[in-house]
Order: structure tokens, then sequence, then C-alpha cells
């Protein structure tokens, strides 16, 4: 994921200090966003039935806000290379590029509400 100029962030339902334990458990550097209320996985309609677990569904969301496609058939095991197919096929910037503008031209796949992110998120 290093080589894409894309920022990477996790979403959890759980408090921020278990989700800062949970990364210091597994030395991870990417940032965790803490969802304790469950209004943003509410509004990304990842919610399973009953609304205690949110489903693990990855979302490619252009820097424009652009809701590029919604991945939901995350495998845990080979989440990180899936990840790294998704950003390359759907056309995400690489650092290496040289001349590259940026997000790609036309959305595809999924999209919510007139083809953005939710109000106020950005990112894959």
């Amino acid at each position: 994921m290093a080589e894409f100029d894309v920022e990477i962030l996790y979403a959890s339902m759980d408090t921020p200090e278990q989700n800062t334990a949970f990364a210091r458990s597994l030395d991870a550097r990417t940032p965790v966003v803490s969802d304790p209320t469950g209004e943003s996985a509410r509004r990304y309609g990842v919610v399973s039935i009953g609304g205690f677990f949110p489903r693990r569904w990855t979302f490619y969301i252009d820097e424009r806000g652009i809701l590029r496609e919604i991945d939901r058939g995350v495998n845990p095991s080979t989440a990180g290379q899936d990840i790294v197919e998704h950003l390359g096929r759907l056309g995400f910037p690489r650092l290496s590029s040289e001349g590259s503008t940026g997000a790609p031209t036309e959305p595809v796949g999924e999209s919510g509400p007139e083809g953005e992110a939710p109000e106020g998120r950005s990112g894959p």
C-alpha cells in the first residue's frame, strides 16, 4: 500500500482506549478511527442485523470525496493484498508516478447518495 498516494484509515465501533490497545498489540501504524456510538457505521451501512457488529467492508473514496467502490468481500488474511489490487485497478495514483493528476476520472462500483461519501468523510 505504501506505493500509492492514498490515506488509509481503519474504523472501529470500539472505544478509543480499546483501539489504542489493539493497535499497540499489533504494532500498527495505520490510524484507527473510533466510532463507539456506531453513528458513522450506520451511515456507511456496515452495521449488521441487530446493530452490534459492523461488517468488514473497504470503501475506496477518491480525493474528491467520490465513492469509487465498496469491497464487501473482505478477507482479513488477504486484505492488504486485496487493497493494493483494488487501488491499482481503480487507478488511484502511485507515489512513483510522474505526472499523476491524482484521483481517477470516473466513479465505478457502488456509490452512496449522489455518488459521494457520507458528509464530512473522505479517504479509502
